[in-house]
């Protein structure tokens, strides 16, 4: 399948809140892109981190191979780390057309909260 998605997307709202420890790592506050390559080429996709008060990082790059995706954990970026307890947006640019939702997982009380949206795309 070819041509599903866009090859640029922005997700702007991003926070990382500050490390906790407290729960095992699957339900760690943490933020998410889940990156779907349906086509039949890799994907070759590139992250940039925008923030309020300094220079971006990045760009983080994946690959995702055809027909699979990809749940990307932002508190995954590293060299350099995206700092917790930050406000970020984020640029994600890939060779072949992919599609992402953005998802918020948010632990620091006891009642979770879950948050996923479509990022939106730019092309």
């Amino acid at each position: 399948m070819e041509g599903l998605g866009r090859k640029r997307w922005v997700i702007a709202e991003g926070y990382l809140p500050e490390d906790d420890r407290r729960l095992p790592r699957p339900l760690a506050s943490h933020e998410a892109a889940c990156i779907l390559n349906a086509s039949d080429r890799e994907a070759r996709v590139r992250i940039r981190i925008y923030f309020a008060d300094r220079e971006p990082a990045g760009p983080y790059e994946r690959i995702i191979p055809p027909r699979r995706t990809l749940h990307l954990r932002f508190d995954d970026l590293q060299d350099p780390p995206i700092p917790r307890g930050t406000d970020y947006s984020s640029v994600i640019e890939s060779d072949v057309p992919v599609v992402v939702q953005h998802t918020r997982l948010d632990a620091r009380r006891s009642e979770l909260a879950l948050l996923s949206t479509v990022a939106f795309p730019v092309d």
